[in-house]
């Protein structure tokens, strides 16, 4: 069975004629209006205003003349209005009562149209037919009934508009043209004609037709919609660029890899379309409730009307009212919104920081989460090495010692290599030319720098080979201590100097680590670097347990440990060794920059490389469930207190001019009962950590 994506009712996909495909995704409907409010939100935000525009006045006016103005002949004057209110806003209920028959289900409609119908037409006939009735008109009750319930499902669409707001942005990212370069010209052609593999031209202030490579220009790009990142990122030759990311100041041309449905925008779009219906396995219950609702709610107000009136020896209009309070009370929509209505604001609030959740249940098990194992290189660190040492020898000058290394090391791509080269540029330090380079696998790099001989080595290498370290051999020593890498400089076989490096701890990584264990969560290293260098970085997060030179086995046997003791294990990870481990892990999350084949093995993906994006994708998920357990609460407290009273369980307290007023309460508390569970779930829009 399906779920109408409006109000959450079950549809028979074999027997629905109301149906809509968005995104190759087919939606079914229990009635025409929750089609159009899915299909149009907007148009039908404005049709229940216009309707409430016409219902509230009339019904105000039938409320002075029954209770403050009985003027002669006010019953006729208020039968009018009513009949107005009944067949023009309440005609909503109608088509959605016919509707419900057609597709042999019975939704909410099917009780308002009902119960107003039964109160308008008794005091229609009471009127019209004198004798036949008792002369007691309910016109103010059908015409309040109808108005409360559309103010209720005014401001439940108003709420979920608002919610969606975030989402929505998604869908109008791509532009609808994209210019290619075709025979050696330009052209202009519908973005969903750019085939993978064509040259791309973005123009400043452009939107990216499909996910690619910068082949030509530079420039930054906005790609907060798509990624989450606030600040605009500088692009150059070879930087990969995502569709529908807005390009800053300068031209690009752009060799495509992912169109349509490919592209890392499409793929954020159905997941979050597939969230709008998830029903997360706590759900069930509800599910099975909501199914048989409407015919059991029907069952008690017929049951209760004529229990009243046959052991109760309640008067036929009493009777009568009894069975319209329970019918307009009873809300089976606050079952079926429990779910998707905090699963869209907490996915939402995810995506506008760039985290994805695959898999209808992967939001259910980052809440249990309890334990984070985590990788080091590239997920609490920057990823990269710094330069963070230069410690020349006697008679040489720090910037005599980076400029002969940097220039050794400027043609070569070993990170190490370009740290030295980035500390330089970035100090202004000259870079006369090195001659006769030659790269010294595994080892390092030697060659002639203004005609003297200079060779860079590893710390490795250097202790392998028995190299004398000289004036150096202390601050190598503390190096290697303080858990960093280090190379040696020598200049005609002598040491001159030594420089060490450090892969920084990521920004927000000390923040993110502290949010975790604020929410109880442990958090432990596992990685492959040495000891010194793991604990150096574990020191300045705050954690407390570590992991080091562990391999993929290694690291599968500490996680199936962790879960072997009753643990809840998300494991993070970027590299292609981490996939493994990430499809094991309960939860595995992935951080965006990392390979695919890791991105595609995590449960969770943060576009960014950030790992604060861990500690929200987890905080996220665990108030998301709280809240759908708390709408659950609420539609179950709420039908199981109010129907009862509804029923005429307090009568014997305070009698049954109780029902002078209860339906028209019932009514106000039925609208506002799917609100309130919206309500609750637009909350998660505020999560951070």
């Amino acid at each position: 069975m399906a779920t109408d994506p409006i109000c959450g009712m079950y549809v028979d996909e074999l027997t629905a004629e109301l149906k809509l495909v968005r995104d190759n995704r087919t939606y079914y409907f229990c009635a025409t209006s929750c089609m159009e409010a899915f299909a149009e939100p907007g148009k039908e935000l404005e049709r229940l205003k216009h309707r409430l525009y016409v219902a509230a006045p009339l019904s105000v006016i039938i409320l002075f003349l029954t209770y403050f103005y009985q003027a002669p002949y006010w019953p006729y004057a208020a039968l009018v209005l009513a009949s107005i209110v009944q067949f023009y806003p309440g005609y909503h209920f109608y088509r959605g009562t016919w509707d419900a028959i057609r597709n042999r289900v019975a939704n909410m409609d099917v009780l308002i149209a009902v119960g107003t119908t039964v109160a308008y037409l008794y005091s229609a006939v009471a009127l019209l037919v004198p004798g036949r009735l008792p002369a007691i008109y309910y016109f103010d009750a059908s015409a309040m009934i109808i108005t409360l319930i559309l103010t209720g499902s005014y401001l439940e669409h108003l709420t979920r508009e608002r919610a969606r707001g975030a989402l929505r942005g998604l869908h109008e990212l791509l532009p609808s043209t994209a210019t290619v370069i075709r025979d050696g010209k330009e052209v202009e052609v519908p973005t969903a004609e750019v085939s993978a593999g064509e040259t791309a031209i973005v123009l400043p202030g452009g939107y990216v037709p499909a996910d690619g490579t910068v082949v030509e220009g530079t420039s930054s790009i906005d790609e907060s919609l798509v990624t989450g990142e606030s600040m605009p990122v500088e692009k150059k030759k070879g930087s990969s660029v995502l569709a529908g990311t807005m390009n800053g100041e300068g031209r690009l041309t752009v060799r495509t890899t992912n169109v349509g449905e490919n592209t890392v925008l499409s793929q954020i779009s159905s997941l979050l379309t597939e969230a709008e219906t998830s029903r997360v396995p706590i759900q069930q219950l509800a599910d099975r409730i909501a199914s048989v609702f409407v015919p059991v709610v029907l069952l008690i107000a017929l049951s209760a009307g004529l229990g009243w009136a046959l052991l109760g020896n309640a008067p036929f209009n009493s009777s009568l009212l009894i069975f319209v309070t329970v019918a307009i009370t009873a809300c089976p929509c606050a079952f079926g919104l429990a779910t998707p209505a905090a699963i869209v604001m907490g996915t939402g609030r995810a995506a506008q920081e760039g985290i994805l959740f695959k898999g209808r249940d992967t939001i259910e098990k980052a809440a249990s989460v309890d334990t984070v194992l985590t990788d080091k290189t590239g997920t609490l660190t920057v990823g990269k090495p710094a330069l963070t040492d230069v410690i020349p020898t006697t008679g040489i000058q720090v910037d005599e010692l980076l400029s002969i290394s940097a220039s050794l090391e400027s043609g070569s791509e070993h990170p190490l290599a370009k740290a030295v080269v980035e500390r330089a540029r970035a100090g202004k330090v000259p870079l006369p030319v090195a001659k006769e380079v030659v790269s010294l696998p595994g080892r390092g790099v030697k060659g002639r720098v203004e005609s003297v001989e200079v060779t860079v080595l590893n710390g490795s290498s250097v202790r392998a080979e028995g190299v004398s370290l000289g004036q150096v051999e202390v601050a190598a020593e503390k190096l290697t201590r303080e858990g960093k890498a280090w190379s040696v400089v020598l200049r005609d076989g002598k040491p001159i100097g030594i420089l060490g490096f450090f892969d920084e701890p990521a920004p927000g990584a000390r923040e993110a680590v502290a949010a975790l264990k604020a929410d109880g969560i442990s958090v432990a290293m596992v990685t492959g670097d040495n000891r010194a260098a793991a604990e150096r970085v574990a020191k300045d997060l705050g954690i407390g347990e570590v992991y080091a030179t562990t391999d993929p086995k290694g690291k599968m046997e500490i996680l199936r440990k962790k879960q072997s003791e009753g643990k809840h294990v998300a494991f993070v990870g970027d590299g292609m060794n981490d996939a493994p481990s990430l499809m094991a892990a309960d939860v595995g999350i992935a951080i965006g920059a990392g390979t695919e084949m890791a991105r595609e093995a995590g449960g969770v993906v943060l576009m960014r490389s950030d790992f604060r994006g861990v500690a929200l994708a987890l905080r996220v998920s665990r108030r998301t469930i709280n809240r759908v357990r708390g709408n659950l609460i609420w539609a179950l407290g709420y039908n199981a207190v109010l129907l009862p009273i509804a029923a005429g369980v307090l009568i014997p307290f305070f009698g049954l001019g109780l029902y002078n007023f209860l339906p028209m309460l019932g009514a106000a508390a039925m609208g506002l009962s799917s609100t309130t569970v919206l309500l609750n779930s637009f909350s998660l829009k505020w999560t951070t950590i």
